[in-house]
């Protein structure tokens, strides 16, 4: 399938190059640069460690922590355009992740605000929670092309300049290419504060890069920041999926409890990595956090 979508877009572009008339998606720079970076990934999109066309990295610098995705998902390009072209939306993503405690998203005088809190993987009161407030961007969403950002300033334990991004283009059969990248800045306290919870609660906890040749038969994976970086960049992905695959359900109630236990189900895949607590315990949580983001501001 990958191999027939890269020849279908090949072909398009040498008919165009031959005096057609290209369409928009095709001349916009930021839609082209990613629909070349499509084709150059074919291979790593094929042939990896997930058996699905979905490509990880991350980077680790000096002041800041990134982790990209690259994907091709089984949802038409206008299920993701007109789903995630909503701030509300993106609460109920987020709301996925095991670490989030409640989101509410609030039009303000200065834009739309992502109230969002962040806290531990079990229960939590909201005043014990971390809050950041994620301004809300569109910047495209057109018939060929999304672009959505996320900025909050300020983060838990010193990190500061949180930044969520995600990118799509739409691929023939029902299918869209998704680019979602997820980063943030760490001062010297907040790289201490890092280093204490990775030498404590997050020791031993693996990221998705293997890193050397396998040992005793098993795949040898990075630890550190990088792995927590990964980890927290595929819970947001799968969320983004899961929330997709659950779009069509019109009832609220069923819509909730079929992206809950498809998250779950999507994390279960990589126990090594993202397996935190049972299903009944997630399930749990997250229901009585749903009932408590409809009072709580």
């Amino acid at each position: 399938m990958l191999k027939t979508n890269v020849t279908w877009l090949r072909a398009a572009a040498l008919l165009c190059a031959a005096g057609c008339s290209l369409p928009t998606w095709a001349i916009d720079a930021a839609a082209q640069e990613l629909l070349t970076k499509y084709g150059s990934m074919e291979g790593r999109l094929r042939v990896n460690q997930f058996n699905q066309p979905l490509v990880l990295d991350s980077l680790e610098a000096s002041n800041r922590v990134t982790g990209e995705i690259h994907a091709v998902i089984s949802h038409p390009f206008v299920t993701v355009r007109t789903n995630l072209n909503d701030a509300g939306h993106w609460c109920d993503v987020i709301s996925l992740h095991i670490n989030t405690k409640y989101c509410r998203a609030v039009v303000a005088p200065n834009g739309t605000i992502l109230k969002v809190n962040i806290g531990n993987k079990t229960p939590q009161d909201l005043k014990d929670a971390s809050r950041l407030e994620f301004k809300y961007k569109v910047l495209h969403a057109t018939e060929r092309y999304l672009d959505i950002k996320l900025s909050a300033q300020d983060g838990p334990m010193g990190s500061s300049d949180y930044r969520i991004e995600l990118e799509a283009i739409p691929l023939p059969n029902a299918q869209t290419f998704l680019h979602f990248t997820y980063s943030y800045a760490m001062s010297f306290p907040a790289r201490l504060a890092m280093q204490t919870y990775l030498a404590t609660i997050g020791n031993g906890k693996l990221g998705f890069t293997e890193t050397g040749p396998p040992g005793n038969g098993q795949p040898q994976y990075i630890g550190g920041v990088r792995a927590l970086i990964e980890r927290n960049t595929m819970r947001y992905y799968l969320a983004i999926d899961s929330f997709l695959a659950s779009a069509s359900e019109a009832n609220p109630s069923t819509r909730l409890e079929k992206r809950l236990q498809s998250w779950f189900s999507a994390v279960e895949q990589y126990p090594l990595q993202l397996h935190e607590v049972d299903r009944a315990a997630y399930l749990s949580m997250k229901h009585d956090e749903y009932v408590r983001q409809q009072t709580a501001d």
